[in-house]
């Protein structure tokens, strides 16, 4: 299965559009390229029960974590106008392929 290359990237504002977090908005903390999924910071919690291990220094009980997302999911929020919007492309004058926005057309790259 080959990976999808989704236009969101790592630190990358977003906002969830469907699915019980609707209208959460976080920052991505991690990709999943192959699964074609990412981890939003304060979104889709999940709980988990881990049993205490002493040698890594781990306690137990019920441990609250991120749990992916798929992509399809999730709109980037714009810098320049802070509303979700859909990503283009442009090349620069200088040669650089910056990612842009659909409603402002402003420059999301920094």
């Amino acid at each position: 299965m080959s990976s999808i290359q989704t236009p969101i990237r790592k630190n990358d504002n977003v906002v969830v559009v469907t699915g019980k977090d609707r209208g959460k908005r976080g920052r991505v903390l991690r990709l999943v390229p192959s699964k074609n999924r990412l981890i939003v910071e304060g979104v889709n919690f999940m709980k988990r029960h881990t049993k205490p291990n002493p040698g890594q220094n781990v306690k137990g009980g019920v441990v609250e974590s991120e749990a992916p997302l798929h992509a399809s999911n999730v709109q980037l929020v714009c810098p320049e106008c802070s509303a979700p919007t859909r990503i283009g492309r442009r090349l620069l004058g200088d040669g650089r392929k910056v990612r842009i926005c659909r409603k402002c057309d402003g420059v999301v790259d920094r």
